[in-house]
């Protein structure tokens, strides 16, 4: 299992509730892609959400975002962990 960063813009003025909301709706469906998001941060100034999550590839986590609405194409693999 890989671990994964991935960054989402438009979250300009989210409320930490809408991100709960966000990130909840990846929980749910999240084991049909074989991932688990683990956490999720947000700038809402800056309009950007980062998620941590593991799964088998960069794109079975952009599914699960493209099919809860929040698609994005910005997946980092973490290959080195302090």
């Amino acid at each position: 299992m890989a671990t994964f960063m991935d960054v989402h813009d438009g979250f300009v003025g989210v409320s930490a509730d809408e991100l709960a909301e966000a990130h909840a709706a990846d929980l749910a469906i999240e084991g049909e892609e074989g991932v688990h998001f683990i956490k999720a941060w947000l700038d809402p100034e800056a309009g950007k959400a980062f998620c941590l999550s593991e799964g088998p590839t960069k794109e079975s986590v952009m599914r699960i975002h493209e099919r809860t609405g929040h698609p994005t194409a910005e997946v980092y693999e973490i290959a080195v962990e302090v």
